[in-house]
């Protein structure tokens, strides 16, 4: 079924096409409604029963697929490899469910998983879905005060964690983050569970049970089955601004979207080999490390490090090779980090990727140049795709497995099955084809998004459902051409107002993206007496590129004035060597244009390199002192 006639079956009968999907899931119990639409956004599968570790790991060693490599990690930190078939994935999942069903954690109980990217980390989520606990997994870099609001609000009855994580050139030491945590949180979970590594274990407390001591003579379980409306996880989307926002995920819509994407959008046969180059902390590490990999059926890779960032711009490729990769999702930042060291793609020419099929990427909006770039070094398909936290599967794409559309640099492709995708003006209109406004998504929701938040229904619906009724509202803004590609071009909140004119940063990166000594720019508004705004551009440079600052500026400022017209009002942008970045990789231009309005900022607790904010700070002021 190509994607024309995928979307038709959808649009024609949308119960019977997700109807269809769900025949690959095992369900303990049928289902007794395909949506139950009494939920603002939607409710999926409502009255079947079925266990979510069962379909993403016993089901397959059951079935024949016990010897197949199931996880395997690798640690560019310790040198550790191991590879776990199904078999062993399953052994190791129950045993640690028979060790928390020991200690007391039943059914509908959180538990909090505080751990860098190891395989136990792994064995922590599954074990959760098994006994039919809910997980909610604290990314690893955050401090003691993010993850003491996540213990207040989600209330877990155990926490999992470890002594530390590891980075190029330091040690992340976990423990006294959660010691912090504990101190500040008003709820203390009765059970904590610590796994010393050898890099720095930790001294434990008399609250504190050693990992293999809790799991020590503890006795496997089966899956408990649940309802498919009962919580799979929550998974936090702020840190210490506010109270957090819990999305929760269900099992039974995450588990059907989840495979249908999987062979639909990525391409994957059982068997395959799929690396999703991110973190278990963060949504893509749910989906697309652990639960639509093992759903599939395939082998999913799991690394422990920073392949980008460093010296090396060739570890991608080597790893791909290494592991047999056949398809890898990234961030564009991690794409436009190796084009800045390797731009004439010597490793990639290194490297045997005969068996590599498709590079997806997300995250963040990719420039054309970028996945062009991607393109003629690789000679696969790359595909930028769009999705969010609270969707946790693609909103918009393209389909590997049911033969490509042609790619269109500079869009996130089209919408997928389930998203009935609307650009909307201020007054909840919807535009006409190419028109800019805000991208909002008809309701319901396609399965596996979230149905709401955690203890906060009444915040949910005024966050997300109740700007433009009817529908869902994203947060971001772009149009969609007259093909039906729908191009995401930056948050409703980065869009910039000059004398009147409403005018995409996005829009403006891409542009100046194009200029072949940039590696990588970002665009903020700065406040300006006679316009309301004007943007202000960030640059980076190529590795090597002997190409003088001031001219290349100039040459991006003509650019922009050629490619959008005098009325960007775009005159003003500097070089800087690095731009701060989430750890996730996503630029953080609300605090860049913080700093070019001389305003106070504060360093973010995602922020991967704090010290960045200071050297841009400092080109800055002195930029300014120049000028005046």
């Amino acid at each position: 079924m190509t994607y024309d006639e995928m979307i038709a079956a959808w649009r024609d009968d949308p119960e019977q096409f997700w109807a269809a999907q769900a025949e690959a899931i095992d369900w303990n119990t049928p289902y007794k409604s395909v949506v139950d639409l009494e939920r603002p956004a939607g409710r999926w599968f409502a009255g079947g029963t079925l266990n979510t570790c069962y379909n993403a790991v016993d089901r397959h060693a059951d079935g024949g697929r016990g010897d197949q490599p199931a996880l395997v990690f690798e640690s560019a930190m310790t040198g550790r490899e191991e590879s776990y078939s199904y078999n062993q994935l399953r052994d190791n999942v129950a045993v640690l469910a028979g060790a928390l069903v020991r200690a007391g954690v039943g059914t509908g109980d959180r538990v909090l998983i505080y751990m860098p990217m190891i395989p136990e980390a792994v064995f922590a989520m599954l074990a959760c879905a098994r006994i039919g606990a809910v997980h909610s997994v604290v990314f690893g870099g955050f401090a003691g005060p993010e993850v003491a609001t996540r213990i207040d609000d989600a209330e877990p009855t155990a926490i999992l964690s470890a002594s530390c994580g590891l980075e190029p050139g330091r040690i992340v030491h976990y423990k006294p983050m959660l010691d912090e945590a504990l101190q500040i949180a008003s709820h203390q979970p009765p059970i904590r569970v610590v796994l010393q590594r050898d890099a720095a274990p930790c001294e434990l407390t008399d609250a504190d049970t050693d990992w293999g001591d809790f799991i020590d003579g503890a006795a496997p379980v089966d899956c408990v089955p649940v309802r498919a409306e009962d919580p799979l996880y929550l998974l936090y989307t702020s840190g210490t601004t506010g109270a957090p926002k819990g999305v929760v995920r269900d099992n039974g819509g995450h588990a059907v979207a989840l495979t249908f994407s999987m062979a639909a959008i990525y391409g994957i046969d059982a068997g395959d080999v799929f690396w999703a180059a991110s973190d278990i902390g963060w949504v893509v590490g749910h989906s697309y490390i652990v639960y639509g990999p093992l759903l599939a059926g395939a082998t999913t890779f799991m690394f422990e490090g920073k392949p980008v960032g460093t010296p090396d711009a060739g570890v991608f490729w080597r790893l791909i090779d290494k592991h047999r990769i056949n398809v890898m999702f990234t961030a564009p930042t991690a794409i436009r980090a190796i084009r800045r060291e390797d731009g004439a793609g010597e490793h990639v020419a290194n490297a045997s990727l005969g068996h590599f099929k498709t590079l997806f990427l997300a995250g963040e909006r990719c420039d054309p140049e970028t996945l062009q770039w991607a393109e003629r070094m690789l000679k696969v398909p790359v595909i930028d795709h769009w999705w969010q936290t609270e969707t946790g599967w693609a909103i918009a794409g393209n389909m590997a497995g049911a033969g490509l559309f042609p790619v269109r640099a500079g869009s996130a492709g089209k919408p997928m099955p389930g998203w009935a995708v609307e650009i909307l003006d201020n007054e909840g209109e919807a535009v006409a084809a190419g028109d800019s406004g805000a991208i909002a998504c008809r309701l319901p929701l396609g399965p596996g998004a979230t149905a709401g938040l955690w203890n906060a229904d009444q915040r949910f619906i005024e966050t997300y459902l109740t700007r433009y009724p009817g529908y869902y509202q994203t947060g971001d803004a772009g149009h969609i051409d007259a093909d039906g590609y729908l191009h995401v071009m930056s948050r409703t909140d980065d869009v910039i107002n000059v004398a009147g004119h409403r005018l995409s940063t996005g829009a403006l990166e891409e542009v100046i993206a194009m200029h072949p000594d940039v590696a990588e720019c970002a665009v903020t508004g700065v406040n300006d007496a006679l316009k309301g705004q004007v943007p202000f551009g960030f640059v980076c440079l190529r590795s090597g590129a002997d190409a003088d600052p001031t001219t290349v500026v100039a040459d991006c400022i003509q650019q922009v004035r050629s490619a959008i017209g005098p009325v960007a009002a775009f005159r003003s942008a500097i070089v800087v060597q690095r731009l701060p970045k989430t750890r996730s990789g996503k630029i953080l231009r609300s605090t860049l244009a913080k700093i070019v309005n001389a305003e106070p900022y504060t360093v973010p607790a995602t922020i991967d390199d704090p010290a960045i904010l200071n050297e841009i700070a400092e080109v800055v002021a002195t930029l300014r002192s120049q000028s005046s």
